[in-house]
């Protein structure tokens, strides 16, 4: 089967060696066809982007994914500044910025904090998706669509390393997936995550091809 879209994934973490989570998810997605991996802080150690190549590489690609762990309700610093200074007036938005028009946004983050947390009663007073507002207005804005978020909680909890495997494994899944539109759009944009989700909109979309 032919790969459908090229998955660009903008991932961001200022110290990788230090990760429990995310270094197993960017390496479950390494080497996939038509996914390309971006890692900004090994890209980028000074911080000066180099905004037309990164431009160019928005335009190759279908779906992006912004990967990182979520930093005071936010991402890590250099993903900001890539926003601030990549996604400008005249490419992004405004007059004119129609380049990301039709392509698909997924935030792929990673909290230190249980789900329970994160809801109106929790320790954050927010859910995920009341926090991530920032970066779904700015897919909206550049008039891509915004995908429900793969979030994986609790990071400092997840000892077991088949614990981490299972989460690696929906990562490879999802993008996969996405990559392939193997999922029933429609019937996902319902849904406030994708994570838990994701299987049985494959399996939705595979009932409705063979009906």
């Amino acid at each position: 089967m032919g790969c459908s879209n090229q998955v660009l994934i903008l991932f961001a973490h200022p110290a990788l060696e230090k990760s429990r989570v995310n270094r197993h998810l960017i390496h479950a997605v390494q080497g996939l066809e038509a996914v390309t991996i971006h890692d900004l802080y090994e890209t980028y150690p000074d911080f000066h982007i180099d905004v037309k190549r990164e431009q160019d590489l928005l335009l190759g690609h279908e779906i992006i994914v912004f990967q990182h762990p979520f930093y005071w309700y936010s991402s890590p610093s250099l993903l900001k500044e890539w926003q601030d200074l990549v996604l400008e007036y005249g490419f992004a938005y405004g007059h004119g910025g129609t380049a990301l028009q039709g392509k698909k946004f997924l935030s792929a983050i990673t909290t230190g904090g249980g789900e329970e947390a994160y809801c109106c009663k929790g320790y954050n007073h927010f859910t995920i998706r009341e926090l991530l507002v920032p970066f779904e207005q700015t897919a909206r804005l550049c008039g891509m669509e915004y995908l429900p978020p793969f979030v994986i909680h609790g990071t400092h909890q997840l000892g077991e390393q088949h614990q981490i495997a299972k989460h690696t494994e929906d990562y490879r899944r999802a993008i996969i997936a996405l990559r392939d539109n193997t999922v029933a759009w429609e019937r996902l944009r319902q849904f406030q995550h994708l994570n838990p989700h994701l299987e049985q909109e494959i399996q939705a979309l595979e009932v409705t091809r063979h009906a």
